[in-house]
């Protein structure tokens, strides 16, 4: 079934178009109920749902052959009379269900009636509070709820950068000022200030000159408009006739009136040239469309021929979406008197011509996207469209592409034809702005005030001058100015904001209690109050000073290699100095001696093996280096005084009756009395920063609390004596002053912002501290102990020597070790073959003598041998 009612207008209306049947033909055929219909037959929204009423109950006969009793009754726009018309409808026409109003205020009166009659009543107001089904069951809102467009407008407001508006409204209406109260809301939330509430009670107000010349006279140039059409056509041609409509201003309205701007003439039109509306949306696209706007403005003419205009609205589709609604519903049941009559209606679900039908909590979905129109000449043009969540489009549909600003729709034609964007406000003075300067500002790097008393001329210089005129110089548009010096406090200085004696104030903090006077920029210098304290000298431990030029670890490693290098030195020397020789103490001597000779002298003993000197060459560069450096770090340490602040934290500060200095005439007394703690007392103020560092050094005070800027101004200064201690106090910082919903300050705040993103706050602030920036700075300062990470190389380098000489020694002894054996061995055998050859030739002279013959024969026969 769901199915289908999304085609049966469509197709009821093709029948219409091109069928033989007329409406005649429905009016002899049996009645299936009786519609009554609650309208101002006197207004458009009234006359169009009449129309579009009619064709629905003509279209439905065509689509089922079903006709119903259509019954119209008159409330002129008044709650009585829509009550007393809901009585005549239930109690004498016994219709099963109603139609309208269009109002809350009517619709209340009728949903009364209705709810205790058990008859169905489908409301066409669209701002229905969510606990009206509760309190009168029988109440069908069949219009959407319209109060997301109060979004759209702040999208709109927002994509313009105005940050001011004024807001016009009837509240006469309960649902208008419902409105209100959610437009009123939604602009507070997004940062948009409300300068001015105009509430029309009638048409008749003779008081809507006097008061639109009171808006006129302000400073805000945006107007939002909620209004009924009658009241809307009075307010903008009383503008017009007061020069509201011209170049500068910018009106904003919203539905109803937007939805009926069709309907106006060209002479209603010509006073409203360059408003933008928001306008509640439906497609009017499609055949089923094309079919009812051609047959509306036929019927429509007919019946009101003194309407210039017969294009149909949204009103026109609401009203024959929703007699579409209850035709169906009651075709599919028999008992209309009881609830089965709603729960049908409450089932149904169809693509109507105001767009989806389908109930929650018996009311259609809120709107989520609204039209945005532009009047001009006698007519409207469409801009774009607001999605909710989405943002702005040129089209809808599944291509569209959205964009968070109004301005990618393209250009706006403003009141007065302007080329460029309206400005949104208007400066109520013609004479320049009137700037306050303090003059007793003790920081003279950020404001110093010179008056000539001769020429009767005063001269303004320093770093919050120049931030301020360079801020002014960036403004979109010329802003004439003139400062004014101000001897007195600050918190008096935000009061004349307030007293409207200046325009606005420079160089002053940004604190809660001063928002009761004023509205602040952000900071221009950085936010905080530092403690200031004098510098002393630390006591510690300075007989064993001569240790710190090392860390332990330098130590430990500095004898590691003494002991490794002396042995190795030992060892390769041991075998040619004969004074290396006797007791083991004699020789551990002897090698300590060897390896300290280069931290102690740079000639060191005569060597004999080349290894043994080659080791020493590099002991000896390393060790020069060592010596050197250790030289130096203890010099610094013994000449570089070492300091620490006197006092560590704040709570130290106050369990001592130590006086404090703040700054005359500042937030700072305040502060440190009511925020720090401190007893009155113990407080002491002084002008300039000179005045700080005398106290100190009288001992007036023992410490001094200085917001940021000042602080920075006064160590740069005293860099030797005086130090910060404890943390940050957070504090608004240094900011310019402006009246409550000044116009001015969203500007002022984007100009001081690129000012601080390009690095032109930040060159100023340090040509302000250049002329007092300290050098060889050494507070709380120690010059730190060396570790092996500064000498790691050279330690490498001369063990990596130490070793690869022990390890050529040993080689050495080794391969000569080997040799000296081979040749022992060599001359063992000769020796031993000479002496065994000198034997056998002893045995042989020993026989010789003995037995001559045997040895003559012997020498006879010498073939024989």
């Amino acid at each position: 079934m769901g199915s289908l009612h999304m085609l049966v207008p469509l197709l009821c209306l093709m029948s219409t178009a091109f069928g033989k049947a007329s409406v005649d033909d429905g009016m002899h055929a049996k009645k299936k109920g009786t519609i009554g219909l609650i309208t101002d037959n006197n207004s458009r929204n009234g006359k169009e749902e009449i129309v579009a009423v009619k064709m629905a109950m003509e279209d439905f006969y065509h689509y089922s052959n079903q006709s119903f009793d259509l019954q119209i009754r008159d409330s002129h726009a008044d709650s009585l009379q829509a009550a007393l018309a809901a009585r005549d409808l239930i109690d004498t026409q016994k219709v099963e269900a109603i139609i309208g109003p269009e109002t809350w205020k009517e619709t209340t009166s009728v949903a009364d009636i209705c709810s205790q009659n058990m008859t169905p009543v489908l409301s066409l107001a669209d701002a229905t509070p969510d606990w009206s089904t509760l309190k009168w069951p029988y109440l069908v809102q069949i219009s959407p709820n319209q109060f997301k467009q109060t979004k759209a407008v702040v999208a709109i407001v927002h994509s313009f950068e105005w940050y001011n508006v004024n807001i016009i409204y009837d509240d006469t209406d309960s649902s208008s000022t419902r409105m209100f109260s959610r437009l009123y809301s939604d602009l507070s939330v997004s940062g948009v200030h409300i300068s001015n509430v105009l509430a029309i009670p009638s048409l008749s107000s003779s008081s809507l000159p006097q008061e639109l010349e009171k808006l006129r006279n302000g400073f805000c140039r945006v107007f939002v408009v909620n209004l009924s059409v009658s009241l809307a056509i009075n307010l903008f041609q009383t503008a017009n006739e007061l020069k509201m409509m011209e170049k500068g201003y910018v009106w904003i309205v919203t539905d109803p009136f937007t939805s009926l701007v069709h309907s106006l003439n060209s002479s209603t039109m010509s006073s409203m040239q360059g408003i933008v509306g928001v306008k509640s949306y439906f497609p009017e696209i499609g055949l089923q469309y094309e079919h009812f706007y051609s047959k509306f403005q036929k019927k429509f003419s007919s019946e009101n021929p003194h309407e210039l205009n017969s294009e149909p609205g949204i009103f026109a589709a609401r009203a024959y979406d929703a007699a579409w609604t209850l035709a169906l519903s009651m075709i599919q049941t028999t008992n209309k008197k009881d609830q089965t009559l709603l729960d049908k209606i409450l089932l149904n679900n169809f693509t109507g011509l105001s767009g989806k039908i389908q109930l929650t909590d018996q009311k259609l979905d809120p709107s989520d996207t609204f039209q945005i129109i532009n009047v001009m000449g006698e007519d409207y043009k469409e801009i774009g469209f607001w999605t909710n969540g989405l943002g702005f489009s040129d089209i809808i549909g599944p291509n569209a592409t959205f964009n968070s600003s109004m301005k990618e729709l393209g250009q706006v034609l403003w009141p007065g034809r302007p080329w460029g964007t309206p400005r949104g406000w208007i400066q109520a003075l013609s004479k320049p702005l009137r700037i306050g300067v303090p003059v007793i500002d003790p920081l003279k790097q950020s404001v110093t005030v010179i008056q000539d008393q001769t020429d009767n001329t005063t001269t303004f210089q320093g770093f919050t001058i120049d931030i301020f005129r360079a801020t002014m110089d960036l403004l979109p548009y010329h802003l004439p100015y003139k400062l004014y010096p101000f001897n007195d406090t600050y918190d008096n200085l935000v009061k004349q904001v307030y007293l409207k004696n200046f325009d606005a104030v420079i160089d002053v903090s940004i604190i809660s209690y001063r928002y009761q006077y004023a509205e602040f920029t952000q900071p221009y210098t950085d936010p905080g109050v530092l403690m200031v304290v004098p510098l002393k000298s630390k006591v510690d431990h300075r007989a064993w000073l001569f240790l710190k030029p090392f860390t332990k670890t330098m130590w430990v490693l500095i004898l590691a290699m003494v002991i490794y290098n002396g042995f190795i030195l030992w060892m390769l020397e041991r075998r040619h100095s004969p004074e290396i020789t006797g007791s083991m103490l004699n020789q551990t001597g002897t090698m300590a001696w060897l390896a300290l000779t280069p931290l102690i002298k740079l000639d060191g003993d005569k060597l004999h093996s080349n290894l043994s000197k080659m080791v020493m060459v590099v002991w000896l560069f390393v060790a020069l280096i060592i010596t050197q450096t250790y030289t130096a770090n203890l010099a610094s340490m013994l000449t570089a005084e070492r300091l620490e602040p006197t006092i560590d934290n704040i709570d130290q500060l106050r369990n001592s009756n130590i006086r404090v200095g703040y700054s005359s005439g500042s937030f700072l007394k305040h502060y440190v009395e009511k925020v720090l703690q401190f007893h009155p007392e113990n407080m002491r103020n002084y002008g300039e920063l000179e005045e700080f560092a005398e106290a100190f050094r009288r001992k007036e005070i023992g410490v001094a609390f200085l917001e940021i800027p000042a602080a920075k101004i006064f160590l740069a200064k005293y860099c030797k004596e005086f130090i910060q201690a404890g943390p940050l106090y957070k504090v608004g910082g240094f900011g310019f002053a402006f009246p409550r919903g000044s116009p001015l300050i969203p500007d002022v705040n984007k100009a001081l912002l690129h000012l601080v993103e390009t690095g032109k706050v930040s060159e100023l602030e340090n040509k302000r501290l250049a002329s007092e920036e300290c050098e060889d700075r050494e507070v709380n300062g120690e010059t730190a102990s060396l570790s092996p990470n500064s000498f790691w190389v050279l330690f490498i380098l001369t063990g990596g020597t130490s070793t690869f000489s022990i390890l050529v020694y040993v080689f050495r002894m080794n391969y000569a070790n080997s040799e000296e054996k081979t040749i022992w061995r060599l001359t063992t055998m000769i020796i031993q073959q000479c002496n065994h050859a000198k034997r056998r030739m002893s045995r042989k002279v020993s026989d010789v003598a003995e037995n001559p013959t045997s040895s003559s024969t012997t020498h006879a026969t010498p073939t024989h041998v």
